[in-house]
């Protein structure tokens, strides 16, 4: 293929900027000090349900209806489902181990796959790259915010040193970014199945993980943060589309 520096650049500046939201979150978490508890809960509950709207919205306004668009119905249900049972059992094993790495662990498998269909979608001309690229950044922003107090409740991991390794990380996005650009624009089909089988891992990790978090007895605002984080990718996809 014909390699343009400029989009190519566009492919490793948007993959690394969305890499680095996971190391903002945790900035946000550490900075986080709220001493009235029900303010604290209610943000706390917020940010996780505006999380989860993110990520709702990245499969339904652009994981899927890309996802679907080169694949038969069958193999399309098989990649989603796919995506599913592998962060299903992911989650046993880290359960299994007893490490507090879970949250990094989902929010690594959400941003590797969603980082190589980026830079293929880039490759390819795609009108919801960008929109794809914002997408991820929202959804790492909540991700590393939760994945930083998961890891900071144990005495072996330091905020700076937390901090620090999810800086660090945001250098697989562009990796990442980079192999989709150069070996997968050809392949329409793989770009398809990587993206449906990353749907089916969000949408367990939507509701195995996120979901739960969010309800608080006797608050109804942290719900509303899911409906944020929605709307802002459909707003997204409109400016895209039209």
């Amino acid at each position: 293929m014909d390699v343009d520096m400029n989009t190519l650049l566009i492919v490793i500046t948007c993959s690394l900027l969305a890499g680095l939201a996971m190391a903002l979150g945790a900035v946000l978490a550490y900075l986080e000090k709220i001493d009235n508890q029900w303010i604290e809960d209610e943000l706390r509950h917020g940010i996780t349900a505006f999380g989860g709207g993110a990520l709702l919205s990245a499969v339904a306004l652009v994981l899927v209806p890309e996802g679907i668009a080169n694949l038969k119905p069958v193999s399309a249900s098989i990649w989603f489902l796919s995506g599913g049972v592998c962060f299903m059992l992911l989650d046993i094993f880290l359960k299994k181990i007893n490490t507090p790495a879970s949250q990094l662990a989902a929010m690594l498998s959400d941003f590797i796959p969603e980082s190589i269909a980026l830079g293929a979608a880039f490759a390819t001309g795609s009108s919801n790259a960008y929109l794809l690229a914002a997408l991820i950044a929202l959804q790492n922003l909540p991700e590393g915010f939760s994945a930083y107090r998961e890891l900071n409740s144990t005495a072996a991991y330091k905020p700076k040193k937390i901090i620090t390794v999810f800086a660090l990380m945001a250098i697989l996005g562009p990796i990442s970014g980079v192999s989709g650009y150069f070996w997968l624009s050809e392949f329409p089909q793989a770009i398809s199945a990587i993206m449906l089988f990353a749907s089916g891992g969000i949408l367990y990790s939507i509701f195995q993980d996120l979901a739960p978090q969010v309800k608080l007895e006797k608050h109804w605002a942290p719900p509303m943060g899911a409906l944020l984080g929605f709307v802002l990718g459909m707003l997204g996809l409109m400016l895209t589309t039209h």
